[in-house]
């Protein structure tokens, strides 16, 4: 998603909600929402119409990323409110599910990474693409430690392939 919020002088007055939906690639419905819930509010015209000036371009750019990445409206209010009540828990608990899924994304990655070099007929006869997925298979959470364990010699208390296996690897 690129996030256009540049202002030409001729903007002054403030952006039409059509304009900021185009520059955010979201409907003007998704717009009017976010109003209606408290997460933005734009001047009006004489004529009653919508202005958004550079400060809510700016809100709007903070709720669309973080919504991209998972965050609910209420923690993005708690985000964008600093006397929000329990923002700091909010903001920390939202930090910790952001680890979580980098943890999962990189698991993702080695194990696309372990699939293409794989000399495998069948990924899931192979024991070292098995480990990736053994704590998942065992019913448990991501180790807290796997962002350092991992490679692509293998999981954590993995052992090295052996080379005169044909097939794994």
């Amino acid at each position: 998603m690129y996030l256009q919020v540049d202002m030409k002088a001729s903007d002054d007055a403030g952006l039409p909600i059509r304009e900021v939906a185009r520059r955010f690639d979201v409907p003007t419905h998704v717009l009017r929402h976010w109003e209606d819930v408290g997460l933005l509010s734009p001047a009006r015209d004489a004529s009653g119409y919508r202005r958004y000036v550079r400060v809510d371009l700016v809100r709007v750019a903070v709720i669309a990323r973080n919504k991209l990445i998972g965050m609910s409206l209420p923690q993005i209010r708690a985000l964008l409110d600093e006397g929000a009540p329990g923002r700091h828990q909010v903001l920390e608990a939202h930090l910790k599910r952001l680890d979580e899924q980098r943890r999962e994304l990189e698991r993702s990655r080695v194990m696309t990474e372990h699939s293409l070099r794989c000399r495998a007929h069948d990924i899931a006869q192979c024991p070292r693409f098995a480990a990736l997925v053994a704590d998942v298979i065992d019913g448990g959470p991501v180790p807290s430690d796997w962002d350092a364990a991992i490679s692509l010699d293998g999981p954590p208390g993995a052992s090295s392939p052996d080379a005169a296996s044909p097939g794994h690897g």
